[in-house]
């Protein structure tokens, strides 16, 4: 029941959008994600501000050809972290299972997974999920999630027949 995953990448950091930083979580991410299969339609680097990255969110999972969009960074305390903000103003509904797996099991590995605030959602028929901001954590992150995102991405494209 698997199905093409057509992906964006979205790193939201301050520094890495003027250039003071490396994206090394974006590409990351990338990486992990081309070797599951994925295609990467996009990939973009944004400031922290929250309605500038509501509206990428937005944007990309009203787009066809679309079905999952990954951020990473902007997740936790910081008075400049505005990823799951942005990412609930948007979503229509949340995926709650699959930010409480990767805190539950990267807690395992580091007390600082207890300050992710990343949330999942969809939106249009498009998974959007938050992962912190360092490559480790990316990292971490998404191999919880990995072994149900085709099902999940199928799930949203309609593919509810289940194996006998």
């Amino acid at each position: 029941m698997s199905i093409q995953i057509h992906a964006v990448v979205i790193t939201s950091s301050d520094a890495c959008s003027v250039g003071e930083r490396e994206d090394e979580s974006g590409a990351t991410l990338v990486q992990l994600l081309t070797e599951l299969g994925a295609e990467i339609v996009a990939k973009e680097i944004v400031n922290d501000d929250l309605e500038p990255l509501a509206d990428r969110l937005r944007s990309y999972a009203g787009r066809p050809g679309v079905n999952l969009i990954m951020t990473t960074g902007g997740t936790g305390f910081g008075p400049r972290d505005n990823t799951p903000e942005a990412t609930l103003r948007v979503i229509e509904r949340e995926a709650p299972g699959l930010a409480e797996a990767m805190r539950m099991e990267t807690l395992k590995h580091t007390p600082m997974a207890m300050i992710s605030r990343g949330v999942c959602g969809i939106r249009s028929g498009t998974l959007i999920v938050n992962l912190p901001g360092s490559p480790k954590a990316v990292r971490e992150s998404f191999a919880v999630i990995k072994p149900v995102l085709s099902h999940s991405v199928a799930l949203l494209a309609g593919r509810t027949q289940h194996d006998a």
